[in-house]
């Protein structure tokens, strides 16, 4: 058996698991005793925005219909020397359980919304599985959906773009991320509880915001669609390599994506964004398909992109991580840094 908390850890129910369950870390609200989240939901919340404050959060912390989720984690990198680099994808479940926003619930972006029988490395999960991903942390049709990592929104925009890719538009990232948050000295919580699932989610799949390789090639020879590199300068220049080839695709633009956001992690203004994508290359009335390396910098570029009033935006998933391995594709800019260490 297992505990149903509410958001401050008190008891109010139990529920049967099963050995082959899988613990999800999450939370209920009361409300009137014990009430299914699908029949909570029903009244509905409508999210201010693509960027919702830590003081609006604050004051719908107890409405039902809002889930947030904590998406903490971490792309780690590792100098090699020689401008060669490995990279390695990590959750962050130790913060979460040391403390969280309150009623938040946890989404480990390495493993619970990726496709694990994909030959490309973190690709979005297929329609069942991320559907009960979603349903098993209380996420529904109808749930208002508010994201925090860290601070600057890189892994909150995946799982933003996630939500959208399958048909879910009232989702929302926390400006500021959990900085913000105790910058304002708002509370945290280790309580762990269990998420009631009494909750439907419909993966309605939105193909036009995922590019598969293919599409990128016949983007690449006709020009139909600006091609955006979200990596930094050093990566997009080949000057820094990870994988087989350094470089970039042919054509490609380059807008690093951590410019969109200030020192704080704050999201820079539409205003401002439409200007560095201007300076950079882009034209804003033109479709754009962007990539980085595992198409998750890709989604926080698209983000801020959206967040400027650009539309007809889609993410290259397999970004650098298959583009890079494949030798039938061409590069430009390929250094072969780490060919070059091994002669």
């Amino acid at each position: 058996m297992e505990r149903l908390l509410d958001y401050r850890g008190h008891i109010y129910g139990m529920i049967a698991t099963t050995p082959s369950e899988r613990p999800v870390i999450g939370s209920i609200r009361q409300s009137q005793g014990v009430v299914g989240m699908e029949d909570q939901a029903m009244s509905g919340v409508k999210l201010p925005g693509d960027l919702v404050s830590v003081e609006w959060l604050k004051n719908h912390l107890e409405n039902p219909a809002v889930r947030v989720v904590d998406i903490r984690g971490y792309v780690r990198t590792e100098d090699l020397g020689g401008g060669r680099q490995a990279a390695s994808y990590t959750g962050a479940p130790d913060e979460y359980a040391a403390g969280h926003i309150p009623g938040a619930v946890f989404v480990d972006w390495t493993q619970d919304i990726v496709d694990p029988d994909s030959d490309v490395k973190a690709q979005i999960a297929p329609p069942a599985r991320f559907k009960a991903a979603m349903e098993e942390r209380g996420i529904g049709d109808q749930t208002a959906v508010v994201i925090a990592d860290h601070a600057n929104g890189h892994l909150s925009a995946r799982l933003w773009w996630a939500l959208r890719y399958y048909g879910h538009d009232n989702v929302a990232i926390l400006e500021g991320g959990y900085k913000a948050w105790e910058q304002a000295g708002f509370p945290l919580t280790s309580d762990i509880s269990t998420v009631d699932a009494e909750v439907t989610f419909t993966p309605t799949v939105r193909a036009e915001l995922r590019s598969e390789v293919d599409e990128v090639v016949e983007h690449m020879e006709s020009g139909t669609r600006q091609i955006v590199d979200a990596r930094d300068p050093a990566t997009f220049s080949g000057a820094t390599q990870r994988g087989s080839r350094g470089g970039h695709i042919p054509g490609a633009i380059n807008l690093p994506a951590k410019e969109l956001v200030d020192d704080e992690g704050r999201w820079r203004s539409a205003e401002d964004i439409r200007k560095l994508a201007k300076e950079a290359g882009l034209d804003p009335d033109k479709p754009v398909t962007a990539y980085c390396n595992g198409g998750v910098t890709a989604a926080q570029l698209l983000f801020g992109l959206h967040r400027a009033g650009m539309a007809d935006l889609s993410n290259y998933d397999g970004s650098w991580n298959e583009w890079g391995e494949r030798e039938d594709l061409p590069v430009e800019g390929n250094r072969d840094l780490f060919r070059s260490e091994a002669s």
